[in-house]
């Protein structure tokens, strides 16, 4: 599913105003409806509500939903309006008049720090202040205000379309502890660029989407770089097996993992690509690994190394549709030199993960080394000895596209919405899993499960983006089945199955 940039999203909303067409201003009532829907849901008609407003259509929107709510019999509605500016936008004006004629509800304006109202941890605060058209950091007041609800102990704060004081995309410029700390933001039609990166977790909290009945005609045709995986996009990648299907057309990998005390990266790389659909794996491991690999994963080829307790040759590779390399490998000097001859020689595409991209990251010339249509699966501490350290994660976005750009590779970064760009500049960012994942092992189930994928014949991308989302979804269904706190990566392994039972169930009958 696309999303878009905040300056585009207006372009879309211009648009839809143009064409479909809606007055701005029902187009406001169409967005305060469903923030409205949305609150009622969760909140009773007796909680105290105390709306914050700024100048512009953001306010606007906090105008129109303290009349709905009041309409609705939510009679504890106070509604505060930050006087920064002489007038307000023409829609939030026409707002303002309406709640004062329709409502009882009072506007309290906002013009000093003197007029800041009593907060308590039982108001549900909604923050309405400044929306994705804010081009500047707060300051002044509007800085103080934000930093005086921020200082609230234990309270709930709502934002609308996005918190205030926080930009859409690129906040390496702004000043974090002046932007609003929100429970939860709901963002109208489309995420922003800016929820999906960690520094931002406080700021935007929950966040959920409303749609608001945007051109569909205008966003379809509408190209962007950025995407999030949902599970309507994995149904129409999955490709249906036929009758008369054997194991020869499914590929065969190799997987080079595993070394003296880790040979469970092995273990578990080798059993997520099996169960990715693989035809067949093997699975190249030193000498002292063999009888784990064959009591552990007996459905797995195996591949013998010459030295005893870590990787130092390969097999040949021509038999082979795609390599994975890394998971528990070990930095050793010899393996080093056998992984830089494997990426020369290697004519199908490499998954390079763990200690393979530590291994890389230690040499100079490591960016000549990477060959064309490889998958590179960093978390953020491999991808900063890679690229080094970033302060942000929007400028460490950028680096990580020009790279898949230029390279004409895929890199995978991991973490809590897993960021996948590809050749073509596009992005994707996942909607799957949960911090229960954060467990040993659980990377190499990654890289096993989309090297299996590409060896069955999936591009590089599209084995990128189910491997991703099949993984989040197993690692769903594991936390709820053995808790946060209690799942193990096994138990995502355990549950590949099951997601690609449901995804193959989703699928239009042909």
């Amino acid at each position: 599913m696309k999303f878009f940039t905040c300056n585009t999203i207006k372009t879309i909303d211009a648009y839809t105003i143009a064409n479909e067409p809606i007055a701005s201003i029902s187009l406001m009532e169409r967005a305060a409806a469903q923030l409205s829907d949305w609150i009622i849901k969760r909140f009773q008609k007796e909680d105290a509500f105390k709306i914050f407003v700024g100048p512009g259509n953001n306010g606007g929107d906090g105008l129109a939903l303290a009349r709905i709510l009041y309409k609705k019999g939510f009679s504890n509605v106070h509604v505060y309006l930050l006087s920064i500016s002489d007038k307000l936008s023409p829609d939030a004006e026409i707002n303002r008049k309406r709640l004062i004629s329709e409502s009882q509800v009072i506007i309290h304006p906002v013009d000093s720090e003197l007029n800041f109202p009593l907060l308590n941890s039982k108001d549900i605060i909604v923050d309405a202040l400044f929306g994705s058209g804010l081009s500047r950091p707060l300051s002044g007041l509007s800085a103080n205000l934000v930093m005086f609800i921020n200082r609230v102990q234990k309270r709930l704060v709502i934002s609308i379309d996005m918190p205030s004081g926080l930009f859409g995309e690129d906040n390496s410029g702004n000043t974090l502890s002046n932007v609003i700390k929100s429970d939860y933001t709901l963002s109208f039609e489309f995420p922003k660029l800016s929820f999906f990166f960690a520094e931002n977790a406080e700021t935007v909290g929950d966040w959920h989407v409303l749609p608001i009945g945007l051109h569909s005609g205008f966003i379809e045709n509408e190209p962007t770089r950025y995407n999030y995986i949902w599970e309507e996009d994995i149904i129409a990648f999955i490709k249906p097996r036929k009758k008369f299907s054997h194991k020869g057309n499914f590929g065969h990998g190799l997987m080079i993992a595993g070394s003296y005390g880790m040979m469970g990266a092995s273990i578990l790389s080798s059993k997520a690509a099996l169960r990715s659909g693989a035809g067949l794996i093997t699975t190249h491991i030193p000498v002292c690994g063999v009888e784990i690999m064959q009591v552990t994963a007996p459905e797995s080829l195996l591949s013998i190394d010459k030295n005893k307790d870590f990787f130092t040759d390969y097999p040949l590779l021509e038999k082979f549709s795609a390599v994975g390399i890394g998971p528990g490998l070990n930095k050793n000097e010899d393996s080093g030199k056998a992984l830089i001859r494997l990426l020369a020689q290697c004519k199908v595409p490499v998954i390079i993960d763990a200690d393979a991209i530590n291994i890389l990251s230690e040499m100079k010339d490591w960016q000549n080394l990477i060959p064309e249509s490889c998958i590179l699966t960093p978390h953020p501490k491999e991808f900063e000895r890679l690229f080094g350290k970033f302060s942000d994660s929007y400028t460490r976005l950028k680096t990580q596209m020009n790279f898949s750009r230029e390279k004409k590779c895929i890199i995978i970064l991991k973490g809590a919405h897993t960021c996948i760009t590809t050749p073509d500049e596009q992005v994707w960012f996942n909607t799957t899993g949960n911090p229960g994942m954060a467990t040993g092992g659980s990377g190499d189930v990654l890289t096993g499960l989309i090297m299996g994928l590409v060896a069955q014949g999936y591009s590089v991308s599209d084995a990128s983006i189910i491997g991703v989302y099949v993984h989040g979804a197993s690692g769903d269904i594991a936390a709820s089945e053995k808790s946060r706190h209690g799942m193990i990566a096994s138990d995502i392994i355990n549950n590949i199955g099951t997601v690609f039972n449901v995804l193959e169930n989703k699928r239009p009958s042909s």
